[in-house]
């Protein structure tokens, strides 16, 4: 089988998956960058050297062969290109497509009413419906948004970001996090509105206030870097946060490998959030907003971590808390969290489930996954999302 898997470019999140694929296909594998990364995301450290990923072709460099390869391919995994051409001469080919997309209408799904939108979306989506095309969800909202314009009926399924894995044991694990009475929290990623920084620090006079013994470990930089640390100083709490500044994605991790509780307090807008991911690797146990894509998909509230609705800061505090008041008897998602990642939601499985799939998909049938990647979507509105991991019907 040939598979060739074409998105904008190749970055740290998207490497694991490759080089599962990789390993499984060999030449046969190829990952299709269509443009360059832009100064933004390359300042964030997400560049890669291209010259060490032996499966990477540039559209921009080599435009006929990778149109070739394209053409040839047995399967094509689309992204997101900025290349529809490119997509559509696939599509009506009637050969063994997939696409992947977080969801189409983060800011609220009543932008699906605009005439101009539902022609494009109609363009790109809904038209080969019928086609030998399915749609991976990358989060949990995505199949309620394609549902809401009629693309993919049935051939949506669970998918998502696999980060780099780590494997310990449950002694490692433990012995790994630090040991000074304390819980230690972390929060990484932009210091921007959307991720709601500000959420940690009103959270850390509020623990203080209640006399709880912590540390809380922020990693990233960003327009709101400055106010936050301001903040702190007036509040007193310097002595219980450290700031990191940028941090390269390794360090990331080690940091919370040492950390009992990872928080992640993005909104509606955030698509998937890998560092949910990063977190359950390391053990954390994870106080997650449900509004966040890979929330539903990976956490099972009260087992493997915890979720709070509608980006509410109480919900989250009061969850905190609760953490602190009963510890010995909740740490124990930190490992079923781990557990989660290790078993299931990791490129090497994602890498073999997909294979699995799309050579049943050549055969003409769609089989779906038990659990996990390339399981059924379920079409949830975003409103109803929380009530369903509350009541286990997701």
């Amino acid at each position: 089988m040939t598979f060739t898997f074409v998105s904008n470019y190749i970055n740290h999140h998207q490497i694991p998956l490759c080089e599962a694929l990789y390993k499984m296909l060999g030449e046969n594998f190829t990952f299709i960058q269509t443009m360059p990364m832009e100064e933004e995301r390359v300042a964030m450290g997400w560049s890669v050297d291209l010259k060490k990923l032996p499966y990477v072709l540039c559209l921009y460099e080599k435009e006929y062969e990778c149109l070739k390869k394209l053409a040839e391919s047995d399967v094509v995994l689309f992204g997101w290109t900025e290349r529809e051409d490119i997509v559509a001469a696939r599509l009506q080919s009637g050969r063994t497509t997939l696409r992947v997309s977080e969801r189409l209408y983060r800011e609220g799904q009543w932008k699906a009413v605009s005439p101009r939108g539902l022609i494009a979306k109609y363009n790109e989506h809904v038209k080969y419906r019928r086609q030998n095309v399915c749609m991976l969800c990358a989060g949990a909202y995505t199949a309620s948004d394609f549902h809401l314009i009629g693309a993919y009926p049935d051939k949506m399924f669970r998918w998502g970001y696999f980060t780099a894995l780590r494997k310990y044991d449950e002694t490692q694990l433990d012995a790994m996090k630090i040991q000074d009475g304390a819980l230690h929290i972390v929060w990484a990623g932009r210091f921007i509105p959307l991720k709601h920084p500000e959420y940690v620090v009103r959270l850390a006079k509020r623990l203080r206030d209640k006399g709880c013994r912590y540390h809380i470990h922020m990693l990233g930089d960003g327009e709101l870097e400055p106010s936050m640390k301001q903040e702190v100083t007036d509040l007193g709490l310097t002595g219980s946060f450290t700031f990191y500044g940028y941090t390269e994605p390794e360090k990331v991790r080690d940091v919370m490998e040492q950390c009992h509780i990872h928080l992640f307090t993005s909104n509606y807008l955030e698509g998937w959030g890998a560092v949910v991911n990063e977190g359950m690797n390391s053990g954390c146990v994870e106080v997650v907003n449900a509004q966040v894509g890979a929330a539903p998909y990976l956490i099972r509230h009260g087992e493997n971590g915890l979720v709070y609705p509608d980006g509410s800061y109480e919900k989250m505090e009061a969850l905190v808390e609760d953490l602190f008041a009963h510890w010995d008897d909740r740490k124990k998602m930190g490992w079923a969290a781990y557990e989660t990642i290790r078993d299931m939601w990791n490129a090497e499985h994602a890498a073999k489930e997909l294979l699995r799939f799309v050579c049943d998909l050549q055969k003409g049938r769609i089989i779906a996954a038990e659990e996990g990647p390339l399981s059924n979507a379920p079409v949830i509105r975003p409103g109803k999302m929380y009530q369903s991991m509350m009541d286990g019907s997701l």
